[in-house]
């Protein structure tokens, strides 16, 4: 049975499936509704994305802002770094960040609920990030807070990340702080 473990904020949870190996390999459940529901995940999910990048790579800080889009991330292929900051205005935690390692060796998964901001740094030579979602991605819902704000100041592990243009050009979290939709 999977495990939850330890997070900082409230609504983000950490799930550590049980590894089944062998010399042969191994076989880990990534998803099981019942389960992961008991566990803290109580999500329809409606979307299954799944991206591959290089070491350094940064991808992040991006959020939907209606209906929003809850997260279930799991790195199948190598080590990255991801990242939920807590965008709920009124939250004691508003601001905030955690991190934790996903990778193909422990299978940790990170559930990232409505009204976070999430984001990943590709830790190892190349990554495969894969991730379901609550809501079908609508490029008008789309937003994003800079990867660098010094308000917010993650530890992304990487020191000169490759980034996309959106990346380079997103505001700070002061900047649309009145304008986000999610309140605790």
């Amino acid at each position: 049975m999977a495990e939850r473990l330890e997070t900082k904020l409230d609504g983000v949870v950490l799930i550590e499936p049980v590894v089944h190996g062998d010399e042969r390999g191994f076989m880990v459940e990534s998803y099981s509704r019942g389960a992961w529901r008991e566990l803290g995940v109580d999500v329809d999910f409606v979307q299954h994305n799944h991206s591959r990048s290089r070491k350094g790579t940064l991808r992040g800080i991006h959020f939907q802002t209606d209906p929003g889009q809850a997260k279930l991330v799991r790195c199948p292929r190598g080590e990255i770094l991801d990242v939920a900051v807590d965008l709920r205005r009124g939250s004691p935690t508003y601001g905030e960040w955690e991190a934790h390692v996903l990778d193909d060796v422990k299978h940790r998964q990170l559930f990232v609920p409505v009204g976070f901001g999430h984001g990943f740094a590709v830790l190892s030579d190349e990554a495969d990030v894969a991730y379901q979602v609550s809501s079908y991605y609508d490029p008008a819902t789309e937003a994003g807070i800079a990867w660098d704000d010094p308000d917010v100041a993650v530890d992304w592990q990487v020191s000169e990340p490759l980034l996309s243009e959106r990346d380079k050009q997103a505001p700070r979290l002061s900047e649309i702080a009145d304008s986000l939709p999610f309140r605790v």
